[in-house]
């Protein structure tokens, strides 16, 4: 897929939650609705580095990622990083404004996980 080919850009923006499926160590999925970003063709997930995702993320870099709606998927595949503290300053500016949340300043969260899609198995507008 091309950069930005057949993206449903609208809905990236505005869904307020995705469901993230990671992979245990053993193997079993680990699926969780969580609030994301949308950021230069990324989503972005804050987290605490001791969650069962950011733990799967570590061992296993593999993710997927779902918008909420059943009746119009949205679901991509890809590869997780787990970035540190400072944030890119476009991701925390898109946390505040989206949800009013300063991932900068909220030590619960101190993880940010970038998935960089590479597949698209469904993208409906």
């Amino acid at each position: 897929m091309n950069k930005g080919e057949d993206l449903p850009e609208d809905r990236l923006f505005a869904a307020r939650n995705i469901w993230l499926a990671t992979v245990r160590p053993d193997g079993r999925p680990h699926l969780v609705p969580v609030w994301f970003v949308w950021v230069r063709e990324r989503f972005y997930v804050c987290t605490a580095g001791q969650s069962v995702k950011a733990k799967n993320l570590i061992a296993n870099p593999r993710a997927s990622a779902a918008l909420e709606d059943g009746d119009r998927p949205v679901i991509a595949e890809g590869r997780a990083t787990i970035l540190t503290q400072p944030y890119p300053d476009d991701v925390a500016a898109e946390f505040k404004r989206k949800y009013g949340w300063d991932i900068a300043t909220d030590d619960g969260y101190d993880v940010l996980i970038e998935i960089v899609p590479e597949r698209w198995p469904m993208r409906h507008r």
